[in-house]
């Protein structure tokens, strides 16, 4: 070997050697914790969550009309969302326009201001199920650990109940909304998963720009590190580099952990690297202007658009809630009816207890979904001048629409344009709303990230539990190989410490 390629080596071995002992930690906190978040995620509380613990609309109760209610708030514009549902257990129009949303109660007219702690109460306690004299109440003020993230740093004061069971409530303050709640069991699923892999822990959370900057740093440093890694194992187990007895040798010239950091480096090593990559890139550290045009943007307009409270009044909620319990048999527990337009017809879509929804037309009897051939004929006026080149409904995931948990709606009408950025469109033939979509300036997150990052890769994702198998494995052999990384650099830090303090100890001539 010549003295240059030497001195190279000895620069790579250096480096590798220094960001591993900064870096061997995160690792070994990254890879178990991917396995725990592929089971269990942060705590949150979805919209689904909501109407799950929401009473069932009783159409004696609607007293008001939509437009009654509407005319209460004093807006001039239209609204740009309805829906009918409970709040405190009784029936509310949720009306959203310019001036964010604002609820009216559809028993009395009046409008949901002031939260009161008594309000507060009985809220937490019909959501745990819990009676509300053995709640613990707790003033959120500051950020704790499962207010960290999102819109929820910006929704304080919070209040907190607390049960003996292990449940937790959080409360918003200023609109008695549930917005938080946790478990004894998701408390723990997320301490597993995705609070160590998000690096999601409080004191470094709190501070937005910095916990950002910092990731973005640690993965991108994870990545230079893997790869130098990789680099060094193949040089060092190139075949030309070493004879034996005139033959060529491709044995590891390494012993002990030396040898298996290197044989897992080898194995795992490009997994490695390509997973703190496509990590990084989950925190968008180089934005792009996407031209590309977003999922849904006329399409969905056209497909489910809004209709104007005066459409209503030819069937209103009562009618249409008396409507589906008879196509129910008379047990159907509607949790909320929301207003809008199919293709320019007023419609109602109920949903139903246990997350079902139906169709009920101003004009027509209850359905259980659209007619997919008027939905890809919506789609194809919509879409020009671009002309649809495939329509057909899917009953599987494929590349651009997955779900790992299974959640997102099956079948799905697959739409796809023939314009420059070969559009993809799913819709829900149930709801008729644009589930997912695609194009190709979308490719840097959907190949570079997801599928690096989470290999959901067709011919494996839908193969489950062959996805599970493969992921575990590559986290695991991920593990070992940040153990073995770890006892090297402890090995690397003790042998510096032990040379300092040889060189600090007294010359014993000298005493």
């Amino acid at each position: 070997m010549s003295s240059s390629a030497a001195a190279l080596k000895r620069s790579l071995v250096f480096i590798h050697r220094w960001l591993g002992v900064a870096l061997c930690v995160i690792f070994l906190i990254w890879f178990p914790s991917a396995i725990g978040i592929m089971y269990w995620d942060f705590p949150s509380v979805t919209p689904a969550d909501r109407l799950e613990r929401a009473a069932s609309l009783d159409p004696a109760a609607l007293q008001l009309s939509p437009g009654e209610a509407y005319a209460t708030l004093g807006w001039s514009d239209p609204p740009t969302q309805i829906r009918l549902n409970t709040f405190d257990r009784r029936p509310v129009f949720r009306f959203r326009g310019r001036g964010g949303e604002r609820l009216v109660y559809a028993d009395t007219g009046e409008q949901q201001t002031d939260v009161s702690e008594e309000m507060r109460l009985r809220i937490a306690s019909a959501w745990s199920g819990q009676p509300g004299a053995d709640a613990k109440v707790v003033a959120v003020t500051e950020i704790d650990q499962w207010t960290v993230g999102g819109a929820l740093r910006n929704l304080r004061p919070l209040w907190k109940y607390s049960w003996p069971d292990g449940q937790q409530v959080y409360v918003a303050g200023a609109t008695g909304e549930v917005v938080q709640y946790t478990t004894t069991s998701s408390r723990l699923g997320a301490y597993l998963g995705a609070i160590p892999h998000w690096l999601y822990f409080t004191p470094l959370r709190t501070h937005q720009v910095a916990w950002s900057r910092f990731v973005i740093w640690v993965s991108g440093l994870a990545t230079v590190s893997a790869l130098l890694g990789l680099v060094i194992g193949v040089w060092m187990y190139s075949p030309r580099r070493r004879y034996r007895y005139g033959r060529v040798s491709t044995s590891i010239p390494y012993r002990g952990q030396k040898r298996w950091h290197m044989m897992l480096g080898l194995i795992f090593g490009l997994g490695a690297a390509t997973w703190a990559f496509s990590g990084m890139l989950s925190m968008d550290p180089f934005p792009l202007e996407s031209e590309s045009r977003r999922p849904g943007s006329g399409i969905t307009q056209a497909l489910r658009g809004r209709a104007p409270l005066a459409a209503f009044s030819a069937k209103d909620p009562r009618q249409a809630l008396a409507q589906i319990m008879t196509a129910q048999r008379g047990i159907a527990n509607v949790k909320e009816l929301e207003f809008a337009a199919f293709d320019g017809d007023p419609i109602y879509v109920a949903t139903v207890a246990g997350g079902t929804s139906l169709i009920v037309p101003v004009a027509g009897e209850p359905m259980p979904e659209f007619d997919q051939e008027r939905i890809i004929d919506v789609v194809k006026r919509a879409a020009q001048p671009d002309a649809i080149v495939d329509a057909r409904v899917i009953t599987q995931y494929d590349a651009y629409y997955l779900d790992r948990r299974r959640q997102s709606p099956l079948p799905v009408i697959l739409a796809r344009l023939g314009d420059a950025e070969h559009t993809r469109y799913y819709i829900d033939p149930k709801t008729a709303l644009v589930v997912g979509g695609y194009g190709s300036r979308d490719w840097i997150r959907r190949w570079l990230y997801h599928a690096l990052h989470s290999l959901d890769f067709p011919w494996l994702y839908n193969h489950r539990p062959l996805w599970d198998i493969v992921v575990i494995t590559m986290m695991l052999g991920g593990t070992a190989l940040c153990v073995t990384s770890l006892i090297l650099a402890w090995r690397v830090v003790g042998r510096k410490l032990g040379r300092s303090s040889v060189e600090d100890a007294p010359d014993p001539t000298l005493c």
